[in-house]
C-alpha cells in the first residue's frame, strides 16, 4: 500500500461519535480466522466493533472519532497473520477473480503432476514384486521427483503461504499440519531416493495437496457467487440533487445533503433523501423501497423516500433524513448486520480447527517419541511420524461437505435453483418454516391480463397491439398479450388519458373510462384499463397472477409438515386474496423492512429455522435475517446478491424441489462424516502402531476421499425427506 495514500479517507461518520471503515482481509483460512482477527482488533483502545464477514472475507471496524488511527487496524491485522486493505468493490470483485483462477490453476498442476507420477508409481510397486532393476526403480524415483518437487512448490502455495503466516503470528491452522506432512513426505522421499531405497512417498504428497486443492476450489467458487450490496445499493441512490439557495436551485452532492434542506425533484430522477413535500403533485414509484406494486399518487404534505421514482411531475420537498439516515441507508444497515449474524453459524468450525491442528501435532511428535524411545531408528520413527501426518491430514473430512454440495448443486442447478452461498444446502435441509414475499414471489413478477378469458379475441389483440405505443405501466402489461409486436402507425399518446390509433379505418382509443367514452367499472383487486373500436369497447383488468403452480406447491410444503406464512410490503387488500388463495392463514401486509425483520427475530426465537422467499430491494434484509433464503430470477440484483439462492423460471416448484434435494443431501453429508470419523478411528491407531508406511497412509487417505466422493454422488437425485 502506498504510504501516500490516507487512510482516513476510507473512514465514514456512523452518526454516533463513532468512525467506521471496511476492510477486505487476505489470508484467512478456516473459520478460527474469525476470532483470532475480531479479538486481535478490539484490543485496540477506542474499538467499540470489530465485526468479520467470513463469507466475503471484509471486516467491518468502529471507534470512537480520534481514538484509533486506521493505519493501526492494519498493523495489527499485520502482526496476526493477515492482510488488510480498505474494501473497494471492483478491486474485491478483481482479487475473487484473480484467486480463482490462481485456485484452479493449481488445482490443474496437482492433478496433472498426480496422473503422472501415479503411473510411474504403478511401475514401481508392479516392478518391485516382479523383477525391476535398482536402477530402474532409482529412474522412476527421480523421474517422480523432477515432476513431485516443482510441482508441489506451485500448487501447494495456498496452504504453504496460509501455514507461514501463522507460524510468524505465533499461531497454527489447518494448513500447519497439511504444508508439515506435504514437506517431510517430499524431504523424506529425497532422502529414501538418495539411497536407493525401495519405497519414495512423491505419489503420497502430490495426492495429498490434489484433494485438498478440490476441496479449497469449491469452497472459493461458492463463496465468490456471493456479492457485496453497496454497490447495487448506491446505484439505487442518487448521486446529486438540486437544492434550493435561497431562490437559487444549485446541484450538490447527496452527501452535502442535511435535513431541512430543500429539493427540487423533477420527472423521472431518483428522490435522493427522505422527505416531506411542500409543494407539487405526482405519482412515484416504491415497489424497490416498500414492496408497493402501485403507483402512489402524492401531493403536499406527503412523505416519500429516496430510491423511489418520480414520474409525472415536479416535486418540492423539505429532507427529512438525508445521506447514511435514510430508509435506503436504513435497509443497507439492516443487511450488513444480519448477513454477519448468519456468518457467524462459522462459529462450529472454529471449535473444530482450533483443536484439529494441535490435536495431529502432538499425535505425530508423541509417535515420534514413542518409537524413538521403543528403540526405533531415526528412519523408521520419522517414517511413521510422516505417515500419521499424512493419515490424519483431513482429506476425507475437508471433501465430506462440499463433494456433496457440488453434486446437489448440479442436482439443484438442473431443478432450476443456483446456489450463491455454500452452506445453502445444509441450511435448506433445517427448514421447518417458509415464509413468502406476495409480489413477485408468490405472483408471477409482472403483472398481466386477469380476465382475457372473457373478453372478445379481436379486441382484446387490437388493444394489445395499440398497447405497444405506450409506456404507462397498464399499457405495458397489456401489450404482452399482443400477438403481433409491431404498433400500429399514427398512434398518438395523450398524457394522462391514454393512446389513440385508426385501426381498419376506425379510430381506437385505449386508456381510462373518461377517453374511451365507457362507464367505470371497479373490479377487486385488479387495475382496469379501457379499449373501445368504434361502437365495440371491452373493460381489461391488469393484475399480478398467481405463478401457475403455486397452489400444489404450496399445498406439497404444507404437506410435508412445513409452517406457511406471507410477510409482504404491499397493500393489505392486495394480500389478503392471495393468502385465501392458497390457504395460508398467517399472513401480514403493509411491512416495512424493519418490520419484516421484527417478525423474523422473533419466530427466531422461539426456534423457527425460517427459509425467506422474496425479490424486492425491502425484502433482502429479511433474506439475510433468516435462517436461509430464495429469490426469484427476476427479483433486484440487491436481493440476488442476498440470497442463498434463486431459482428460474415461473413456476414455484423449485422451492419445493430445493427443501428434498437439501434434505437428502444432509443426510448424505452426516453419512459422509461418519465414514470420515471412522476412517480416521480405524487408520490412526493403526499409523501410529506402524504398520502404516506414508505410501499406504496416502492410498487410505485417497481411498476414504474416494469413498465420501462416491456416496456424494447419490445426491444427484432428491430422494424422500
Amino acid at each position: 500500500m502506498p504510504e501516500t495514500l490516507d487512510l482516513s479517507l476510507y473512514a465514514k461518520p456512523a452518526g454516533d461519535g463513532t468512525l467506521g471503515m471496511e476492510l477486505a482481509v487476505d489470508g484467512i483460512s478456516c473459520g478460527a480466522c474469525i476470532g483470532r482477527i475480531e479479538n486481535a482488533v478490539k484490543s485496540l483502545p477506542g474499538v467499540t466493533e470489530a465485526r468479520l464477514n467470513f463469507t466475503n472475507r471484509r471486516l467491518h471496524v468502529a471507534w470512537a472519532d480520534g481514538a484509533v488511527k486506521p493505519a493501526q487496524i492494519l498493523e495489527v491485522l499485520e502482526k496476526s497473520g493477515y492482510h488488510g486493505h480498505p474494501f473497494v468493490p471492483l478491486r474485491a470483485e478483481q482479487e475473487e477473480a484473480a484467486e480463482a483462477r490462481r485456485l484452479t490453476r493449481c488445482l490443474a498442476v496437482a492433478g496433472f503432476a498426480a496422473m503422472n507420477i501415479m503411473l510411474l508409481s504403478v511401475s514401481v510397486w508392479s516392478g518391485n514384486v516382479t523383477d525391476i532393476t535398482p536402477e530402474t526403480r532409482d529412474f522412476f524415483h527421480w523421474a517422480s521427483a523432477l515432476i513431485a518437487l516443482p510441482a508441489a512448490a506451485y500448487a501447494g502455495q495456498p496452504f504453504f503461504a496460509s501455514a507461514w503466516r501463522a507460524l510468524r503470528a505465533h499461531s497454527l491452522n489447518m494448513d500447519v499440519p497439511i504444508s508439515l506432512g506435504v514437506v517431510l513426505a517430499l524431504g523424506m522421499s529425497l532422502v529414501e531416493t538418495a539411497n536407493h531405497a525401495t519405497h519414495a512417498y512423491f505419489d503420497s504428497a502430490i495426492m495429498l495437496l490434489f484433494f485438498l486443492l478440490i476441496g479449497r476450489t469449491l469452497d472459493h467458487a461458492m463463496r465468490r457467487k456471493t456479492r457485496a450490496v453497496a454497490g447495487n445499493l448506491a446505484a439505487l441512490k442518487a448521486e446529486t440533487a438540486h437544492r434550493f439557495t435561497g431562490d437559487e436551485l444549485v446541484s450538490v452532492p447527496v452527501a452535502a445533503l442535511k435535513a431541512g434542506d430543500r429539493l427540487l425533484v423533477k420527472p423521472g430522477e431518483r428522490v435522493p433523501a427522505d422527505g416531506a413535500i411542500i409543494n407539487g403533485a405526482s405519482e412515484i414509484d416504491e415497489s424497490l423501497i416498500t414492496g408497493e406494486t402501485a403507483r402512489r399518487k402524492i401531493s403536499a404534505g406527503a412523505r416519500v423516500y429516496a430510491g423511489s421514482t418520480n414520474y409525472s411531475g415536479a416535486l418540492t420537498l423539505k429532507v427529512t433524513a438525508a445521506s447514511g439516515s435514510a430508509l435506503i441507508d436504513e435497509i443497507e444497515k439492516l443487511l450488513e448486520k444480519a448477513a454477519s449474524a448468519k456468518s457467524r453459524t462459522m462459529r462450529l468450525a472454529d471449535r473444530a480447527s482450533r483443536v484439529y491442528a494441535p490435536v495431529v501435532h502432538l499425535t505425530a511428535a508423541l509417535t515420534l517419541a514413542g518409537w524413538l524411545i521403543a528403540g526405533a531408528s531415526v528412519h523408521d520413527a520419522v517414517v511413521t511420524a510422516i505417515a500419521v501426518l499424512i493419515i490424519t491430514c483431513p482429506c476425507a473430512l475437508a471433501l465430506a461437505i462440499p463433494a456433496v454440495q457440488v453434486v446437489a448443486s448440479g442436482a439443484l442447478f438442473r431443478n432450476n435453483v443456483i446456489l450463491s452461498a455454500g452452506d445453502a444446502i445444509e441450511r435448506l435441509a433445517d427448514v421447518d418454516t417458509v415464509i413468502f414475499d406476495k409480489t413477485g414471489t408468490l405472483t408471477m413478477p409482472e403483472p398481466r391480463v386477469a380476465n382475457a378469458t372473457s373478453l372478445d379475441p379481436d379486441l382484446l389483440q387490437k388493444a394489445a397491439r395499440l398497447a405497444l405505443s405506450s409506456r404507462h405501466p397498464l399499457a405495458v402489461a397489456l401489450s404482452r398479450e399482443a400477438a403481433m409486436r409491431a404498433p400500429y402507425d399514427c398512434a398518438v399518446e395523450e398524457a394522462g388519458q391514454g393512446v389513440r390509433a385508426i385501426i381498419d379505418g376506425i379510430e381506437a382509443r385505449l386508456g381510462s373510462a373518461e377517453f374511451c367514452d365507457v362507464v367505470a367499472a371497479n373490479l377487486s383487486n385488479a387495475s382496469t384499463i379501457c379499449f373501445r373500436h368504434g361502437k365495440r369497447f371491452d373493460i381489461i383488468a391488469i393484475a399480478q397472477k398467481l405463478r401457475p403452480d403455486a397452489i400444489d406447491v404450496v399445498n406439497s410444503l404444507r404437506g410435508r409438515g412445513l409452517d406457511l406464512r406471507i410477510l409482504s410490503g404491499d397493500r393489505v387488500e392486495a394480500v389478503a386474496p392471495i393468502a385465501r388463495a392458497l390457504g395460508i392463514e398467517h399472513w401480514q401486509g403493509g411491512l416495512k423492512p424493519a418490520e419484516k425483520i421484527a417478525y423474523i427475530e422473533q419466530w427466531k426465537a422461539q426456534g423457527r429455522r425460517l427459509l425467506m422467499v422474496g425479490d424486492g430491494l425491502n425484502d433482502a434484509p429479511s433474506l439475510a435475517a433468516a435462517h436461509v433464503s430464495l429469490s426469484p430470477i427476476s427479483a433486484t440484483d440487491v436481493t440476488q446478491a442476498q440470497a442463498d439462492a434463486v431459482f428460474l423460471g415461473e413456476r414455484l416448484k423449485p422451492v419445493l424441489d430445493a427443501i428434498a434435494i437439501a434434505r437428502r443431501a444432509r443426510t448424505l453429508m452426516t453419512e459422509n462424516l461418519w465414514l470420515a470419523a471412522i476412517y480416521n478411528a480405524i487408520a490412526v491407531p493403526i499409523a501410529i502402531a506402524g504398520a502404516v508406511t506414508p505410501l499406504i497412509a496416502a492410498l487410505a487417505m485417497s481411498g476414504s476421499s474416494l469413498l465420501v466422493t462416491l456416496n456424494a454422488l447419490r445426491a444427484r437425485t432428491g430422494g424422500p425427506s
